[in-house]
């Protein structure tokens, strides 16, 4: 097993889903966690699911989309912990509304949670990341979709989710290339269909859902500690040389 001790994570959108499988994830294999999420309340659950399994986490209340927030969210995390080793920039929303009927609100939403709060996150984890020594040691985890411009996943009514998945793996190859002389690595991990209850809360038709799985080659929906598991590789010093990639985890949605 991955061996994280002496490691400080922190995970953004940390209460359920794949959030919290993440943050669980990393704290079993020894790193402290900052759960951070906009809802105190859950966050604050999956910090004592940590701590019963005797792992050291604390929970940061965080609006991504806010400069302020997040500045004071790291702010928590490096005065508890004193340093950061590894970001899982989870938060992010999905709500599905035709192109025509989208307003400037809408598109602003999605894409301030989505990409600006990726950015605004990986911005001041890479400023902590450079203070580490040893160098080389800051990892980058960007959570995109394979619903990001990829050759056959148009998903009608998700223009502007899309557009910030896409975003989000063009922004990571560029800070890639230039935090790579800081020692920090930034990759992104791009989900298929996951069953989590942002996917379930989107109350996709039934049919729809069928089509959807009859075109993945293994012919189910993934579960969120699949993806965790490629979070957690790519949060190891296994992946070293590992930087500016993009990761599916999607049953072979994309193969076809």
């Amino acid at each position: 097993m991955l061996n994280f001790t002496g490691k400080v994570a922190l995970v953004t959108g940390g209460r359920r889903g794949m959030g919290r499988t993440h943050a669980l994830a990393l704290a079993e294999r020894g790193a402290k966690v900052a759960v951070a999420d906009i809802d105190a309340k859950e966050c604050a659950g999956v910090v004592e699911e940590i701590a019963a399994k005797g792992g050291d986490a604390m929970c940061v209340t965080m609006d991504v989309s806010k400069k302020a927030d997040v500045d004071a969210g790291f702010d928590e995390v490096i005065k508890k912990f004193g340093r950061l080793d590894i970001l899982v920039n989870n938060a992010g929303i999905y709500i599905s509304k035709p192109a025509l009927e989208l307003t400037e609100e809408d598109w602003d939403r999605m894409l301030d949670i989505n990409l600006k709060g990726q950015f605004l996150c990986a911005q001041r984890a890479a400023k902590e990341m450079a203070k580490n020594s040893p160098a080389g040691s800051g990892r980058i985890i960007n959570i995109a979709s394979v619903a990001s411009g990829q050759v056959g996943v148009g998903i009608a009514g998700g223009a502007h989710y899309t557009a910030s998945k896409g975003g989000i793996i063009g922004m990571t190859e560029t800070l890639a290339v230039e935090w790579a002389p800081l020692g920090i690595s930034v990759n992104v991990v791009a989900p298929g269909a996951i069953d989590t209850p942002m996917v379930q809360a989107a109350q996709i038709p039934k049919d729809a859902m069928d089509a959807m799985i009859a075109r993945i080659p293994m012919k189910r929906m993934g579960r969120p500690e699949e993806v965790s598991a490629m979070v957690v590789f790519l949060a190891s010093d296994e992946a070293s040389y590992v930087t500016g990639a993009t990761f599916y985890v999607d049953g072979g949605w994309l193969a076809q």
